[in-house]
């Protein structure tokens, strides 16, 4: 394949997509928004599952590097009811398909898996436009062009991309997440960690839930989950981290005190996460020279698949571009032909739908809801 590869977004799957270019020998280029890979936090665990994000490591040659940043034991689940009782509890033996690791390390080993001029740092887009002929120009924040024959947007759910394709932007799903930290967490705080356990725990109820996951260094990361208009969080301040804390809590009023101190106890100021989603089976026509992976492709309300999607759809495009290195158009149409369906499919655990977040947008890990249909 003679036609270079421009990719906006250095996350998971535009990363994974620059991998399998590479392997096959395609050249390619990242162009990432942030200043350096360590300019902000990455997020917290990720599942990464035997059915999607493991095959997109298969085909990057990765699998090695992955095993070795697996956390054991965090596939750990509790389920505990609001007055700490526990109703649903499965350890982790080893022989789960979704083992857990930090969002960071996955991002690391597929950064140096390239070569070291492949991600462009510091390029914020601020447009994109058709030239025709399949090619398209991307306009930077500081003002310098490129031109690209083959363009992928895996810039999320705010893609710069996407206008090339549809008018579709994404909208609010009704429920936000509040982010907190409790280091040292066997030490500092001793009942937090006993409720969590070894791997996550979530207690859930209608509008609301709290869930926690232990991550690596003896880290617990908490995710608030509040079904509230955007409206009541903008009442919130939130550079106010004891006033903003204490509203929170206060919609956990009557729950029991080792699920409130998860709030309450937290070592940082709390954190607003607005979740937000395209239309449900997005799709688009094909539009020569350019598509779209990941959040930029299909931003869903969380459902646990985000960021392995992202990942699949980026190695299932490149292989795809290897497959038909003479004709970019019938590989493109392959893979969108192939994308669309998989993204929009209803995801389930155990007969019961999943609801779990997980986001490009470094937002929280998980929350599976398994029982929301009991009316707990």
């Amino acid at each position: 394949m003679h036609t270079p590869v421009t990719i906006i977004g250095a996350g998971l799957g535009g990363l994974t997509l620059a991998r399998v270019l590479h392997v096959h020998g395609i050249p390619v280029t990242v162009y990432e928004a942030d200043s350096s890979q360590l300019a902000r936090r990455q997020g917290g665990m990720l599942d990464i599952h035997d059915y999607n994000g493991q095959l997109a490591l298969e085909a990057a040659g990765l699998m090695d590097e992955f095993r070795a940043i697996v956390l054991e034991g965090r596939e750990a689940m509790r389920v505990l009811d609001r007055d700490g009782t526990v109703l649903f509890e499965e350890a982790d033996d080893g022989t789960g398909g979704r083992p857990e690791v930090m969002r960071g390390e996955l991002r690391r080993i597929l950064l140096e898996s390239l070569p070291a001029d492949t991600v462009r740092w510091g390029h914020k887009v601020s447009s994109t436009r058709a030239l025709g002929e399949g090619r398209h120009e991307v306009t930077f924040a500081d003002g310098g062009t490129l031109v690209a024959g083959l363009l992928v947007g895996a810039d999320g759910a705010w893609s710069r991309v996407r206008p090339l394709l549809s008018d579709a932007t994404p909208g609010y799903t009704g429920t936000s997440c509040v982010e907190f930290y409790l280091y040292e967490a066997d030490t500092r705080h001793p009942a937090a960690a006993k409720t969590v356990g070894g791997g996550s725990m979530i207690a859930p109820s209608p509008g609301k839930e709290i869930f926690a996951h232990r991550e690596s260094g003896d880290t617990l990361h908490i995710y608030v989950m509040l079904s509230k208009p955007q409206d009541w969080f903008a009442a919130i301040d939130f550079t106010d981290a004891t006033a903003a804390t204490a509203r929170i809590a206060a919609e956990f009023d009557g729950w029991a005190p080792e699920l409130t101190s998860l709030i309450t106890d937290g070592d940082t100021a709390p954190v607003l996460r607005s979740l937000h989603a395209l239309p449900t089976g997005l799709r688009w026509d094909r539009v020569p020279g350019v598509t779209l992976l990941g959040d930029a492709a299909h931003l869903q309300a969380p459902n646990g698949e985000g960021a392995n999607l992202a990942m699949l759809d980026g190695a299932e495009l490149g292989k795809a571009l290897a497959a038909h290195p003479d004709d970019v158009e019938a590989a493109l149409t392959e893979y969108e032909q192939a994308m669309f369906p998989r993204s929009a499919e209803v995801v389930t655990f155990e007969g019961v739908e999943v609801h779990r977040i997980d986001s490009d947008a470094n937002t929280a890990h998980g929350l599976i809801n398994l029982f929301t249909e009991k009316g707990q």
